[in-house]
């Protein structure tokens, strides 16, 4: 039997720099601040840390438009802070895994300057310029080369006055679309990366990545129901040259550079017929990939920010179909957080009686599926959603945008800011809550964005002597891992897939058996599993008694156990 991929028994970390620890005192988190903290990511046990960008960037959307591949923005430190954090990341026995933004550039970086400096200039085609649509003069209303919305609202399109074209941009107007069918642009992506492997660092982590080709015919999409714009994402999601773009930058980057490098590609909208392709290791495409099934399944008829209660039931459907399509050829990314998502606990969880518990209980249930785990910062301490009281408060563009364009169209303020404060993006983005001091020892200074109230009790210095603790159960989840490979590698079988309350797997290699069993509510359940599992099977729980009878496990609220019989 082959020996499996590395990655397949790793758990990574994701770090938001912005808002993971400042060492200057100027309220932003910074690279000397992330290395001073790396021993709490070797106390938790993870395997990789992720970075989000930390790239030269005018920060219209936190980092993700980027002025400067080969540079660090000043705000986070200079390129030798960057070679430190990666030697001591290193000597820690971890890897670092870059974000990689290369759907788009900010429009600050000198590529779309030239680009857009005239129409005959040599990098005019390295973006995506198009005239009026026929019939409209140049900043008509209507004029947009196609009716595509952006995900960050309004027009995909932004008119440049001095060429009397637009530009295409799926997200803000200050992140312009690189125009992958031109092979200067992905000869100089690729080299860029080429650049940072050099310099030692250990994979990429690809911004919708899936986005990179689009139909070169540029058509409008089917009306959304929300005005004149419409949905182009069939048009550009998971495109028709998406295959051989990614096989092209595995042979020009990654080939023969051994069997260390972790390449995951984040893909919206992508599906399992998707993801196998992308994952077969025969293509030679990518490691793994993030989708967002499972993360969508709270989104009300409105969309994102009009979110419904979640019915477990799909969430298992969900995750269940997920293990199946990727078991014999592929691999899964498994999350509940990261820097675009509300907080789990207060998502999925209860953050208030039962606060502790569902923390625990639902990186039980995510943890020990087949596939690599994500924890993102502050997750592994429980970190909730933060208390906006008002849309001066938020901070994020997504959030901004929809907020301005619901109120024009009519909404009640009020009933959008609840949307926001459930699903916006800030709520990933208050600062780590190191501890009970001044800014949750973030900062010496006054923090970008306000520390949550909570981190008087909720914070990293409160668990770490605390064996019940969010932040030891998370430390023991990544052992498990670690040590079994039943938990890594073995076969994956949903019990109970109707029951609305009680999440329930199986795993099982090579006479190895390992069941999860959680209740996701509030109230006491009975779980009827097959076997005869006693407490002297229990290898994890997240409360103090477990009670089982026959094939009968009584559940306290939020209560989850680990068996295993070998």
């Amino acid at each position: 039997m082959t020996e499996a991929p590395w990655w397949t028994s790793a758990v990574v970390y994701q770090v938001y720099p912005r808002s993971f620890a400042d060492s200057d005192g100027d309220g932003i988190g910074d690279l000397g601040g992330i290395t001073a903290r790396l021993d709490h990511l070797a106390r938790l046990g993870v395997d990789v840390v992720w970075l989000s960008p930390v790239y030269a960037s005018p920060q219209a959307d936190n980092g993700y438009d980027i002025s400067d591949y080969q540079a660090v923005d000043p705000v986070f430190g200079t390129l030798e802070d960057f070679d430190r954090l990666l030697a001591e990341v290193h000597a820690r026995g971890m890897k670092l895994v870059m974000d990689l933004v290369v759907n788009h550039t900010s429009d600050e970086h000198p590529w779309f300057a030239e680009s857009r400096s005239s129409r005959d200039n040599p990098k005019r085609d390295w973006y995506w310029w198009r005239p009026a649509r026929d019939g409209f003069g140049p900043g008509e209303p209507g004029a947009e080369p196609t009716n595509w919305e952006s995900f960050f609202s309004g027009p995909a399109w932004t008119l440049d006055e001095a060429t009397g074209e637009y530009y295409l941009h799926l997200f803000d107007r200050k992140q312009p679309d690189l125009n992958w069918e031109n092979p200067e642009v992905r000869q100089a992506v690729h080299a860029m990366m080429r650049w940072w492997l050099d310099r030692g660092v250990d994979g990429f982590r690809m911004d919708v990545i899936n986005l990179i080709s689009k139909d070169p015919a540029l058509p409008d999409g089917a009306p959304t129901g929300r005005g004149a714009l419409g949905d182009g994402f069939p048009h550009y999601g998971t495109g028709p040259r998406i295959h051989e773009f990614l096989q092209e930058m595995h042979r020009e980057v990654f080939e023969g550079r051994g069997d260390g490098l972790l390449t995951v590609g984040e893909m919206p909208g992508v599906t399992w017929e998707q993801a196998r392709l992308f994952t077969d290791p025969a293509r030679r495409e990518l490691d793994m990939v993030f989708q967002f099934e499972h993360v969508s399944l709270d989104h009300g008829p409105g969309g994102k920010f009009d979110p419904k209660p979640l019915d477990l039931r799909d969430l298992k459907a969900s995750l269940g179909h997920w293990q199946t399509a990727l078991a014999d050829t592929g691999w899964n990314s498994l999350y509940w957080n990261n820097h675009d998502q509300p907080r789990v606990v207060s998502r999925f969880g209860d953050d208030g009686g039962h606060w502790r518990e569902s923390a625990t209980a639902l990186a039980t249930v995510l943890h020990l599926h087949r596939g690599t785990p994500y924890v993102y910062q502050g997750e592994e301490l429980g970190m909730t959603n933060a208390p906006f009281a008002s849309i001066e408060d938020m901070h994020d563009v997504e959030s901004l945008n929809h907020y301005r364009q619901a109120v024009a169209a009519g909404a009640e303020p009020e009933a959008v800011l609840r949307g926001l404060r459930a699903m916006g993006r800030d709520n990933a983005r208050t600062p780590v809550q190191w501890d009970a001091s001044h800014a949750a020892g973030f900062t010496t200074g006054t923090p970008w964005m306000p520390v949550n109230p909570n981190h008087t009790w909720l914070n990293a210095q409160a668990q770490y002597d605390d064996p019940e603790s969010v932040f030891h159960h998370y430390r023991q989840l990544i052992e498990l891992r670690h040590t079994h490979p039943v938990v890594a590698l073995g076969d994956f079988r949903m019990l109970l897939p109707d029951d609305p309350h009680v999440y329930a797997y199986q795993r099982t290699l090579e006479g190895t058996r390992l069941l999860v069993v959680a209740n996701l509510s509030g109230q006491e359940r009975i779980a009827t599993v097959e076997g005869d599992w006693s407490p002297t099977d229990l290898v994890l729980s997240n409360v103090e008694s477990v009670h089982t009878k026959d094939d009968h496990i009584t559940l306290q609220p939020w209560a989850a156990h680990v068996f295993l019989r070998q």
